[in-house]
């Protein structure tokens, strides 16, 4: 091979590789590899400025650098996974009725609420968030249906896009985990711990299957001795600043943020309703990138 063609094929070559470098590989890096930093997760996504689970706030809290996005699963009644938090519409859209009374078409006719004002944002799919997602956010599924089916056309969906490593799946029954992990390993689990015990019945699971990589935890069973040899061994704590911390904050600036430090020092991946302040107040104390 001349030179030429060999300086010709390495020109071609370079930028196909660093093209492979996304927003979201620098997460995930940081998720994986650095734990004394404290990942910030959106709760229903950023919906300070727009509704709810909406394509929107979905793209806002790409926008302010957010580490994970949380959104909420449900079936509409033709069987399309759609964003919405509520078993019905109506707190979100003011409509009457249940996800599943409608088919996918029919939900898209009513628009979103913010504030209780009709906006245009429409309730997106799952597949629409895999989209506009796929290399630029972890995204935590909160997977609110109790249908094996839709469970494993979720986890179809998310293979099909290609993104098996940038996607939490939250679970409420840490018992479902091995089925799930034998539809597809390369699909994180997020189990949900409701006491001590769980904690323990979690990491026996984990030594059989493998590690989670993240369990969520409460504050209600939180100690530091516990969540310190969580994640020392590898996997990170979850913990929600939701409710009480939230309210907190919204009162005073870095008042419910410095709180749930306190109660929960060791905790490194905290949920909020308020996902660029707190972005911003880890940044200042230098608890995260």
């Amino acid at each position: 091979m001349n030179r030429l063609l060999l300086a010709t094929l390495c020109a071609i070559s370079l930028p196909v590789t660093a093209q492979q470098k996304t927003p979201a590989d620098a997460i995930l890096d940081e998720f994986k590899h650095h734990p004394e930093h404290i990942m910030v997760a959106a709760h229903r996504a950023s919906h300070n400025k727009y509704p709810e689970n909406s394509l929107a706030a979905v793209k806002e809290a790409v926008e302010q650098g957010i580490d994970i996005v949380e959104i909420d699963l449900h079936e509409t009644k033709d069987h399309i996974l759609v964003l919405m938090h509520d078993e019905t519409i109506t707190r979100t859209t003011g409509k009457p009725g249940k996800v599943r009374d409608y088919t996918y078409h029919e939900l898209q006719q009513f628009p979103l609420l913010f504030k209780g004002k009709p906006t245009t944002e429409i309730i997106p799919s799952f597949e629409q968030v895999l989209k506009i997602t796929k290399g630029r956010i972890i995204v935590d599924v909160d997977f609110k249906e109790e249908s094996e089916p839709a469970a494993r056309q979720a986890f179809a969906q998310i293979a099909a896009h290609g993104m098996e490593e940038q996607v939490l799946f939250f679970i409420y029954d840490h018992h479902t985990a091995p089925t799930m992990y034998s539809w597809n390993p390369e699909i994180p689990v997020m189990p949900r711990a409701h006491s001590v015990a769980e904690i323990a019945e979690i990491q026996q699971m984990a030594a059989k299957q493998g590690k989670f990589p993240v369990i969520h935890g409460d504050a209600s069973f939180y100690s530091d001795s516990l969540v310190k040899s969580i994640t020392t061994g590898g996997t990170r704590v979850w913990m929600n600043a939701l409710g009480k911390y939230d309210k907190l904050e919204s009162e005073k600036d870095d008042a419910g943020f410095d709180q749930l430090r306190k109660d929960a020092a060791f905790a490194n991946v905290i949920q909020t309703d308020y996902p660029e302040k707190l972005l911003a107040y880890l940044r200042r104390k230098g608890l995260h990138k």
